[in-house]
């Protein structure tokens, strides 16, 4: 193995991309994973990067008519859920990230710089992404408490944050694996 201190930064970040794959699944696709749920009715209301339950699946959606309203169905929450492709960006750029640590750690301290570059920039992504999945589903949940709906948050936001905290802790171990040992080490005999 040409670079072993590459190791922990190709797992962390191996991990934050399999944790923001199973984020950008969430609803409607996988109704198991969410950001927000909201009950009303005797039904569930799963909201996920794609849309909501029900829903097709597309890039930015308006809250569904019983649980939004024109305060949380302005062009602004509507612009909001589509920034919300930057998940499944970061999951893009995180898995660049990995196929650069595996050259790093196999063959050449190249790879594992670039693992460290790309991983930051994905770190950089997910924070993004993060904030403004809180911001607009925090106000949403807010918003439909006031109106007396039963509205909690969902597993995807604690994925998507345990993929930025593996980011960050990648991209410090990817740099310290970019100055780690290469090669053998040769006698002088």
């Amino acid at each position: 193995m040409a670079a072993g201190a590459a190791v922990p930064g190709l797992f962390l970040v191996f991990a934050a991309m399999v944790l923001l794959i199973f984020a950008s699944v969430s609803s409607p696709t996988w109704e198991r994973i969410s950001f927000l749920n909201a009950s009303t009715g005797g039904s569930t209301t799963h909201f996920g990067v794609f849309g909501f339950t029900g829903s097709q699946t597309h890039v930015g959606w308006f809250f569904p008519g019983n649980l939004g309203d024109d305060r949380i169905n302005d062009g602004l929450f509507h612009n909001l859920t589509q920034v919300l492709i930057l998940i499944p960006v970061a999951a893009g750029l995180s898995g660049i990230a990995v196929l650069f640590g595996l050259c790093g750690a196999a063959y050449h301290r190249a790879g594992t710089v670039f693992m460290t570059l790309i991983s930051a920039l994905a770190f950089l992504v997910t924070l993004v992404a993060w904030v403004v999945e809180m911001v607009l589903f925090g106000i949403a949940r807010s918003h439909m408490r006031d109106r007396g709906i039963d509205a909690t948050w969902g597993n995807a936001n604690w994925l998507v944050l345990g993929a930025l905290v593996a980011l960050f802790l990648g991209f410090f171990a990817a740099l310290c694996g970019s100055f780690g040992r290469y090669g053998r080490r040769r006698n002088s005999y």
